[in-house]
Order: C-alpha cells, then sequence, then structure tokens
C-alpha cells in the first residue's frame, strides 16, 4: 500500500487528487525525483533534491520552499509505520505546474511525494545481464527530470525482451529511459557527460568510487559503433544501482556475459553505500 504527503499531511494515495486544470494533467509540466530509501534512511537525499530543485528552475517553475518542506516530508514519511517496505521503499517527489501559465512560468505550483514499495530488481538480472531496445530518438532536455516519459516508453512498448530504451541520437549512445549508460573498452569506462544526459546520482557516485578505485573513466558519448568492441556494459540507477548490460538491439555486449567490471563496481557501492544514507535521528 501507497503512501503520499499531499497538502501537508500523510494519507492514502487513493485518497489524494489534483485539479484537472493543474498544468501537470493539461500540458505535462511538471518535474519530479526518485530517491531510494534503505530501512528508513533516505540514500543521497541531498543530491536527489538539488538534482529536483534544478529540475523545477529549468522549467520555469516556482519553488519557494517547496523544497525544504518535500525534505522533511521525505525524512518523516520513511520512518512511518505505515510506509511501505518498514521503509525500504521508493520515494517519488513531484513539483507541478500548478493553474497558472505566465508566459512559460509557473508561479502557483503544488508538490506532493509518494512512498511506494520497492521495485526489486530480479537477482538474474544482475546474474545474466539485461537488453536494451537502441532509438535514433532523444530525451527531451536532459538537464530536466522531467515527468514526460512518453517518447521513451514508446520506444520499447509492448516488448518483454528489453527493458527500456537507450537513447542513440546520431549515432551515440547516451541513456536510458531511467538510467544512466556506460560502456568498457579496453579498460576505460566510457559515459556520456553531464549535459548531453541528466546528471544521474548513483551515475556520479559510481564514476567517483570507479576513479577513486583506480578505473580510468572517460566522459564522451560512447558510439553506437562501439557497441559491438565493447567488452561490457551497464546501468546506474536509483533502483538498479550497478546493472549489467549484455545486449543492446542486436549487437551482444562482449561475449555476451556480465563482466567483472560491472561486478566490482556493484560491490563497492553497496560496500560504501552507508556513506549517502540520512542519519538515523
Amino acid at each position: 500500500m501507497s503512501i503520499c504527503f499531499f497538502e501537508g499531511g500523510f494519507r492514502l494515495t487513493g485518497e489524494c487528487s489534483l485539479p484537472v486544470t493543474d498544468l501537470v494533467i493539461t500540458r505535462g509540466i511538471g518535474v519530479f525525483d526518485s530517491i531510494r530509501s534503505y530501512s528508513r534512511r533516505p540514500f543521497a537525499l541531498g543530491e536527489h533534491l538539488k538534482r529536483l530543485e534544478d529540475s523545477a528552475l529549468r522549467s520555469g517553475i516556482a519553488v519557494g520552499d517547496i523544497v525544504a518542506n518535500i525534505r522533511q516530508a521525505v525524512i518523516d514519511g520513511v520512518r512511518r509505520d505505515d510506509c511501505p517496505d518498514d521503509g525500504d521503499c521508493i520515494v517519488k517527489a513531484y513539483i507541478t505546474g500548478g493553474d497558472i501559465n505566465d508566459n512559460g512560468l509557473f508561479p502557483n505550483p503544488r508538490h506532493f511525494v509518494i512512498f511506494d514499495p520497492g521495485e526489486p530488481v530480479n537477482e538474474n538480472d544482475y546474474k545474466n545481464g539485461v537488453a536494451l531496445q537502441p532509438t535514433m530518438e532523444s530525451r527531451p532536455y536532459p538537464l530536466i527530470k522531467s515527468i514526460n516519459y512518453l517518447v521513451g516508453i514508446m520506444q520499447s512498448a509492448g516488448r518483454d525482451d528489453v527493458l527500456e530504451c537507450l537513447y542513440c541520437p546520431s549515432g551515440e549512445a547516451m541513456e536510458t529511459l531511467r538510467a544512466s549508460f556506460f560502456i568498457c573498452k579496453n579498460n576505460v569506462i566510457i559515459t556520456a557527460p553531464v549535459g548531453k544526459v541528466l546528471g544521474g546520482v548513483t551515475r556520479n557516485i559510481v564514476i567517483d568510487l570507479a576513479r577513486t578505485y583506480g578505473f580510468k573513466v572517460n566522459e564522451r558519448p560512447p558510439k553506437v559503433a562501439e557497441l559491438e568492441e565493447a567488452d561490457e556494459a551497464f546501468l546506474t540507477g536509483t533502483w538498479k544501482e550497478v546493472l549489467p548490460v549484455v545486449r543492446v538491439g542486436d549487437t551482444w555486449i562482449g561475449d555476451g556475459k556480465p563482466g567483472p567490471v560491472a561486478a566490482r563496481l556493484l560491490r563497492l557501492f553497496r560496500d560504501s553505500r552507508d556513506r549517502w544514507l540520512e542519519p538515523e535521528n
């Protein structure tokens, strides 16, 4: 059962509603961020909320004290007895466009926070890897974490043999619908730079860990043509952590099995995860 912080209080998600005039409904104007909570302790909360605030401001949405309110709601929500999965949940914070469009500025936004049960990755996906569907489409406004996922969802709709799409505009493998994308080639980790892709919170942590432990990281967009030359590939994301990729479209990566770099980075990430958890009190 999901709960929601809405209009200053907590209630069941089914008891919350927005006016049909909110621009998040009529024009798809809104931003969000997903935060994972481990045993009632939000992960990298400050980094996620900074990205949420930046996304709102870049979209012309006034922020005011909304982000501070969301921060307290997240901390309070994961500690509630009715929080899903005993506080080991996925928290999604939203800021909508509100009812007023002032020449592309949105001065009266709404906000709410949904606390959902976790979205566990199948352990077989870590063991066997996942497949992605390439698309020549690009994600609009890569520095904004918008609610509008329609373009990405359409690329793999109805397919159960792929996890999600991989945006590959102009022959460059950028990011997936919900994660950052990396390849490993000749002992170098390669991933597109922030600005061309969203600044993933887990992405940034994993890159720092990789460099700390001796991996070379090159922040440039991998070419689609390089995928068949890659030794391995993987994703990073809030719930995925570090997830190996073994196929993109018809192209198999390396020997078609998860590689040692992704496995090592997953261990490093999990071993150091507590560094980014909110204090218990």
